[in-house]
């Protein structure tokens, strides 16, 4: 292990970079579950990528389950995005302006999803920010409905958390969040027709939008219950709101036309305006909204909707997402889907075998364990009842044995096209231990020092 002199005794890396960290940064992180607080421990400063595997500051090598929370649908550094990304950098890295990259990308989007037009922008925090924007703008009105446990990017209005009761006004769900504005969300509990009919009885002629993650994939992986997603663009049709399905996550991971693809273009719906980010960048900061053009249209310079961004379509990153796009053939999109399919069996088996309790989850390629329970997860309330402490144990093991995994038990947890039979020996390997010191931990037990 490479180390470094600390006060005259050898540390490893990632711990004397945490501690230096922490010293400019808030908790050391710029993205707070990066901070390893849900499982303990020193986070792993990684130095590079290669296909499946990461490589940490310290020279330890590991098997990457988070794909930089999915991304990286191609596996790390694929030659033709670096080569494509090469030969973007040589030419600029910002001009401020339009260029063709961006009109390329836009021009992919529209040609796999249900949107008209796109506008790009750098995060999906801002896509959904901007989605919100304008659905009020558009409808006149200001009440947003959001379902509890579904993430959409820290957004004030987004943040609010779900309370008592069939329908609840949402509170701030962290400070900073005036109560103002926390009042203008409905926050319901996820795949509960009930509360929605409820909510739209009460709110509807006042509810710009409904929005919700195509499939939940912030509280572990919870997907859509059969027809709900098609039962929302359709009450939202009913009441004049717009129905906004958050593809931050899925989009261009879970089929060529995201979570859409498999769902709403089988059913014959689409959203009224949907939001992109991850695969839609390569691995560089973009992300998009889009929809209707009748909507759309409302966005400044055409309407009056104000959005701006000075990275927005920049030309790097347009040019690594239509890289990956164009790359993202169906034989990518079945190799993913068949691996995590097998990684889930392979984890439930290992756990059964210990007697863990437990469920495993997915939408398309995107799946998690839920600890401690023997019942389907549908909603927040059911993530949050599980045995999350086990995940601490279960997370070290893993680690210890060269697979990393999302730092938190609440995570989807992501594969690549770049797996293969190695890769899947070497987390084969790993989950006997892992799924042992699962069934030893204890709620009382402390998780490992920060």
């Amino acid at each position: 292990m490479i180390s470094v002199s600390n006060d005259d005794s050898a540390v490893p890396v990632s711990q004397a970079l945490f501690a230096r960290a922490k010293a400019v940064s808030p908790g050391g992180v710029n993205s707070p579950v990066r901070a390893f607080r849900a499982v303990g421990g020193t986070p792993r400063f990684m130095a590079s990528g290669s296909g499946a595997f990461l490589t940490d500051v310290d020279g330890n090598r590991y098997v990457d389950l988070v794909s930089s929370w999915g991304p990286l649908l191609l596996g790390h550094a694929h030659p033709e995005v670096i080569a494509a990304v090469n030969d973007a950098v040589s030419r600029g890295t910002s001009f401020g302006t339009p260029s063709e990259p961006e009109v390329l990308l836009a021009e992919e989007i529209v040609a796999r999803a249900p949107a008209e037009q796109v506008r790009l922008v750098s995060s999906g925090t801002e896509a959904t920010m901007s989605a919100i924007r304008l659905a009020r703008g558009f409808t006149g009105r200001d009440l947003i409905i959001k379902f509890a446990g579904c993430y959409h990017g820290h957004v004030d209005a987004l943040l609010a958390e779900a309370g008592s009761g069939l329908v609840t006004l949402g509170l701030p769900g962290t400070p900073g969040v005036p109560k103002e504005v926390a009042a203008t969300t409905v926050v319901l509990p996820y795949n509960d027709r009930a509360a929605v009919e409820a909510a739209f009885a009460e709110y509807g002629d006042q509810v710009a939008c409904l929005i919700t993650e195509a499939a939940a994939g912030n509280m572990g992986t919870v997907p859509p219950l059969p027809g709900f997603n098609a039962f929302l663009a359709q009450i939202c049709r009913k009441h004049n709101a717009l129905f906004i399905s958050d593809e931050v996550m899925t989009g261009f991971r879970v089929s060529r036309s995201g979570h859409w693809g498999l769902d709403g273009a089988v059913e014959g719906w689409k959203p009224d305006l949907v939001t992109f980010g991850k695969v839609m960048g390569g691995g560089f900061p973009a992300a998009a909204f889009g929809g209707r053009s009748d909507i759309m249209d409302h966005l400044a310079p055409v309407g009056p909707v104000y959005q701006a961004g000075t990275l927005s379509g920049n030309p790097v990153a347009t040019t690594a997402g239509l890289a990956t796009l164009r790359l993202a053939t169906a034989d990518v999109y079945a190799k993913p889907d068949r691996t995590a399919a097998r990684i889930g069996a392979m984890a439930s088996e290992a756990l059964a075998a210990e007697g863990v309790a437990h469920v495993v989850q997915g939408a398309g390629n995107l799946f998690s364990v839920f600890w401690g329970v023997t019942d389907t997860v549908t909603d927040f309330a059911g993530a949050q009842a599980q045995e999350a402490w086990r995940y601490g144990a279960f997370f070290h093991a893993m680690l210890d044995a060269g697979v990393y995994l999302p730092p938190s038990a609440f995570e989807s947890w992501f594969v690549s096209a770049a797996f293969d039979d190695q890769v899947l020996n070497i987390i084969a390997g790993a989950l006997p231990a892992a799924a042992k010191a699962a069934a030893r931990a204890t709620p009382d037990k402390p998780l490992p020092n920060q």
